[in-house]
């Protein structure tokens, strides 16, 4: 049995929060993520971009530098990366190999068994320890406080990109109730980086940071200025810490901005505590060469074709911005597939000021929304729907309308985003061509 079958065995065990488990497991390991230099960034929406102009610019200022996010998109091995190649198949068995013996030797003596994204933890932080890591860019997987990537006793910063309504039924139900779980990554006297914008949210992280004796950069509060925006990219201008930075991004919309400027705030910061060194031509390398598959992922101009994993109101709103300043007066078909436990209504009436055409389709996912009903809201709030239960078949009959559209966007769940993303590129089961 491979490694990744083997871990998806641990999906069983669902996803429980809490930090018991991964200790006693990193223990018997050897405590491999003691030996990092960590960069922790977490957030609803923009941790993952942050974490890319992170990635892209430790790197371009020649580190050897790891990268750990969730989820993946098209091969399980996107999720640990390192030196700008995903973990071989060769090294994610043999870690795997080492994690899962450990596994068995605390259900064995009586420990309760780590959950599937635990053990995936373990397995980053063993290979990052192995390849020699000068520092790693972590992405929580879930909330803050009690995700497996909390173990981390002492990172560089704690970065929190955004707080807005998502996994409510485990994190909270307001912001501030989100932003306490989130805020949970702060350690003691660790410089925290946030581009928070709701205020509740905001007040959270404040009181979280002074309790921690831990100063707060606000990005936001930094000075910027778009100089130029285009679908594929935008130019701006920003002054941090007394440095004015011209930086251009190869991420769409104006929110991509302040994620950059998010992650820009950090790096100035470690710049000037000396825990890093980067110039403003590496800084500007790195930036530029960051991109984020499945966000406003361009994959074809004649028509467009256009990726989002836009699954969360405020991702929703991302989107509809951004379509709307490049794509205004176009016409557009929006593909889209989404989790029954996400805010579905405030999606689809955000997702209807974009168009009026779509086609409901369904992840390949238990908690998915079936595509009958998801067709039934649109029509509900005006839309035309066309119902394709599989992702292959919406594939097909989107494509078989190149001629009508100017843009063609696919939208809503990773997993639905991941699996079109194959497709599209001819690994799945449909022709696209």
């Amino acid at each position: 049995m491979d490694a990744i079958s083997k871990i998806s065995k641990f999906q069983k065990f669902g996803w429980v929060l809490g930090l018991e488990r991964m200790n006693v497991l990193l223990e018997k390991l050897g405590n491999p993520h003691e030996n990092l230099k960590v960069l922790h960034v977490a957030g609803t929406n923009g941790k993952g971009s942050v974490c890319r102009y992170l990635y892209e610019t430790l790197q371009a200022a020649g580190y050897r530098c790891g990268l750990f996010t969730s989820p993946f998109l098209e091969v399980f091995n996107e999720r640990i990366e390192f030196d700008g190649s995903f973990i071989s198949d060769e090294d994610l068995q043999r870690c795997s190999d080492l994690v899962l013996a450990k596994t068995e030797e605390m259900v064995g003596q009586g420990c309760e068994s780590p959950t599937e994204f635990e053990v995936i933890t373990a397995i980053a932080f063993l290979y990052f320890q192995e390849k020699g890591a000068e520092y790693v860019v972590l992405e929580v997987g879930l909330g803050g406080r009690g995700d497996s990537t909390n173990v981390v006793k002492q990172p560089l910063c704690s970065i929190i990109t955004s707080i807005s309504l998502d996994h409510t039924d485990r994190l909270g139900e307001t912001t501030a109730e989100i932003a306490g779980e989130k805020a949970g990554i702060i350690k003691t006297d660790c410089p925290v980086i946030t581009g928070v914008e709701d205020a509740d949210a905001l007040q959270v992280i404040r009181l979280t940071a002074m309790e921690n004796h831990s100063s707060l950069f606000h990005a936001l509060e930094n000075p910027y200025e778009i100089l130029d925006e285009t679908a594929e990219g935008t130019r701006f201008q920003a002054k941090v810490m007394e440095e004015t930075y011209d930086l251009t991004i190869s991420m769409a919309g104006s929110h991509q901005v302040k994620n950059a400027l998010t992650a820009l705030t950090a790096i100035a910061l470690l710049s000037a505590k000396e825990d890093i060194r980067v110039t403003k031509a590496q800084i500007a390398a790195g930036f530029l060469r960051a991109k984020q598959i499945g966000r406003f992922e361009i994959m074809d101009r004649h028509p467009f074709v256009i990726l989002d994993g836009a699954h969360n109101p405020d991702g929703a709103k991302a989107l509809r911005d951004t379509v709307l300043r490049h794509f205004a007066d176009k016409r557009i078909l929006m593909v889209i597939g989404i989790l029954a436990d996400k805010e579905v209504d405030t999606v689809l009436d955000t997702f209807k000021e974009v168009t009026a055409d779509f086609i409901a389709t369904e992840p390949d996912n238990p908690r998915k929304l079936p595509a009958k009903e998801l067709a039934e809201k649109i029509s509900i709030r005006g839309g035309k729907a066309l119902c394709c239960k599989t992702p292959a078949e919406a594939v097909r009959s989107a494509m078989e309308r190149r001629s009508v559209y100017d843009l063609i966007l696919f939208a809503g769940s990773l997993y639905l985003i991941g699996e079109i993303r194959g497709l599209i590129h001819g690994t799945g089961d449909t022709e696209t061509q």
